[in-house]
């Protein structure tokens, strides 16, 4: 079977926790679950470094604000994640090339990067920080489910991949008004931040005139 459908599936969840998906695949692969891990995927470094950095994702992906941050020093990071995940698969199995394999996980979690972020900055816009929890744990379920299924079933996983990404795009589409609220708010707190109150007209430098001396008596 093609490796086509589980690069493409792996690439969209890297791009909303790409740290879960080395761990999961990495955890796959040795325990014996599957034999479609390449075995660099599967070394005790990579997994420690995974499950610390997952750790560190789950506190930050549930904070408003942070998640936004982290988001954004991750731009690059899902999508290099994303494309070497799909190389390693490729090579392990041989039936795609690592050019290509690489270039089509990396699209995709670019896209699904970009769409998670883009739904994080909509919901930051809301006052109360449940949103952000519970967002950030319908993601991580979300990702172990789908990475774990496309190990057994990879199209029908990757079809619910894909389905979930043009949901996504949509999503981020028809928010792109409290996005833009968002990033409003965000301007306006750092003016607040740097900026202070104008100069006053009464000093020797002001608009009042020249000081007046008392007269010598």
């Amino acid at each position: 079977m093609s490796v086509l459908p589980l690069v493409f599936t792996s690439g969209w969840a890297s791009g909303i926790n790409a740290y879960a998906v080395v761990l999961l695949l990495g955890l796959s692969g040795a325990t014996g679950v599957t034999d479609q891990v390449p075995g660099s995927l599967q070394r005790a470094d990579v997994l420690v470094v995974a499950g610390v950095l997952f750790l560190c994702e789950a506190v930050a992906d549930k904070i408003p604000y942070a998640d936004t941050a982290w988001d954004v020093a991750h731009t690059v990071v899902r999508p290099v994640a994303g494309a070497v995940v799909a190389a390693l698969l490729a090579g392990h199995q041989g039936s795609l090339s690592h050019l290509a394999a690489g270039a089509i996980g990396g699209s995709a979690a670019l896209a699904s990067h970009l769409v998670k972020a883009g739904t994080r900055m909509a919901v930051n816009t809301s006052p109360e920080p449940v949103s952000n929890i519970v967002l950030s744990l319908v993601e991580d379920l979300g990702v172990a489910a789908i990475v774990v299924f496309a190990l057994f079933h990879p199209v029908a996983a990757a079809v619910i991949a894909g389905a979930l990404l043009a949901a996504g795009l949509c999503v981020v589409v028809f928010a792109f008004s409290r996005i833009r609220r968002y990033w409003r708010r965000r301007r306006e707190r750092g003016a607040g931040r740097t900026g202070g109150p104008a100069g006053g007209s009464g000093g020797a430098g002001g608009s009042g005139g020249a000081t007046r001396w008392p007269a010598a008596t």
